[in-house]
């Protein structure tokens, strides 16, 4: 059932181009389908979730982050009475303006940037949707409805605001034509959509730091809501194999995660008595969050996983060497054009000096993969390709 402030695809505010309605999927389903039939979705397969996507089977990409993070959007839109294909829209799309080799890529592009205006994957994620998916006669980008855009904008919370920086050029540029509202909150699909994401990957990075001893489940053993979940399956199953103990550990920790979202969600909902979605967007704080004490343990866990996983002296090791590939790179773009891709060459000509052939550039970089950009790196500049892990 339909909770009152939950968005309805059937009064949604529209596309900037008007389209016909689907006669068997609503407008927020068809905004999930386009976004994964897009090329930008697919190149999340190759792309740095922790560690670089060649070396090894089992580690998480960006696309099988998103695939879980919509999993857990899904579950948490569907117990709130959301419209659980709105969330699923915004969670599958969130990571689409990630760079190569994670957030290590996206720093170096950032200060390689900075005199163009800097570059933010949540931004570029507007960019890509809005202008760089070629596909439709009609339109260039997906046009998805104002709702989506809105979650993929904002999930996080407001973007503009006399206390918040700058709107980046991608964000600002959209908002100029369609306006997105970007001083507000988003709805409720948006926001669950973000905590969704703090779900996911607080749980597989703990199973992929498993995974890659970088540390032991007796250590994080000693973590809080960790350690509860570990002394339930021992108890229940004593002497169980390490495999299936860490398993079984995990998706306890997930599970509580997700129960505590919904509770406190459900709390902040009863006491604010929302009649319609834009009571949300104009309720002054996030309505979708963690009880305080789960919280609190999750900063502890996250203060574990940066020092023992995102900055392990061999990850350290690789953030080095992945960024020199995009400092390389970005260079050699902008003094010679010409290496860009021909299907590239309209926008070059029609990039109105420095920073248009910047933008340009870094929309051609940050859509590699990792696989594209070492490969692209070694026949342009040379040497060895980098070969360990890279943090998130």
């Amino acid at each position: 059932m339909r909770a009152a402030y939950a968005s309805d695809p059937a009064t949604s505010r529209g596309r900037l181009t008007p389209e016909e309605e689907s006669a068997l999927r609503s407008a927020f389903q068809r905004d999930r389908d386009r976004i994964i039939h897009a090329s930008a979705f697919r190149r999340l397969k190759h792309k740095t979730q922790v560690f670089v996507e060649h070396e090894g089977d089992y580690y998480r990409t960006r696309l099988t982050h998103s695939l879980e993070v919509a999993q857990v959007a899904r579950t948490i839109a569907r117990a709130l009475g959301l419209d659980f294909d709105l969330a699923e829209a915004v969670a599958l799309a969130h990571d689409l303006g990630h760079t190569p080799f994670g957030h290590a890529g996206e720093d170096a592009l950032d200060a390689l940037m900075a005199p163009y205006g800097g570059f933010d994957h949540n931004a570029q994620a507007i960019r890509i949707v809005t202008r760089l998916e070629r596909h439709y006669a009609g339109f260039d980008g997906l046009n998805l409805t104002w709702e989506t855009l809105e979650g993929i904008a904002k999930h996080n919370g407001p973007v503009a605001g006399p206390k918040l920086p700058p709107l980046p050029y991608a964000l600002a540029d959209y908002d100029a034509r369609h306006d997105l509202e970007l001083a507000t909150h988003a709805g409720l699909e948006a926001q669950v959509a973000a905590l969704s994401d703090d779900i996911a990957y607080n749980h597989h990075d703990l199973h992929d730091g498993l995974r890659a001893d970088l540390f032991t489940l007796d250590e994080i053993a000693e973590l809080p809501l960790v350690a509860d979940c570990v002394a339930e399956v021992d108890r229940l199953w004593p002497g169980l194999d390490a495999h299936r103990r860490r398993h079984e550990a995990l998706r306890r920790f997930f599970g509580r995660l997700v129960e505590d979202v919904v509770a406190e969600t459900r709390a902040r909902l009863a006491q604010l008595a929302p009649a319609q979605a834009a009571d949300i967007r104009h309720a002054g704080r996030m309505m979708v969050r963690f009880s305080d004490p789960v919280w609190r343990d999750i900063r502890t866990i996250r203060h574990f996983l940066f020092h023992r996983m995102y900055r392990a002296p061999r990850v350290m090791e690789m953030r080095a060497a992945v960024m020199d590939v995009v400092r390389d790179l970005f260079p050699l773009y902008m003094a010679d054009p010409a290496l860009l891709p021909e299907r590239w060459q309209a926008d070059v000509a029609a990039a109105g000096g420095e920073t248009g052939l910047a933008r340009i550039v870094a929309d051609y970089i940050a859509g590699m993969t990792d696989r594209f950009a070492l490969q692209q790196h070694e026949r342009l500049v040379g040497g060895a390709r980098p070969a360990l892990a890279v943090p998130r």
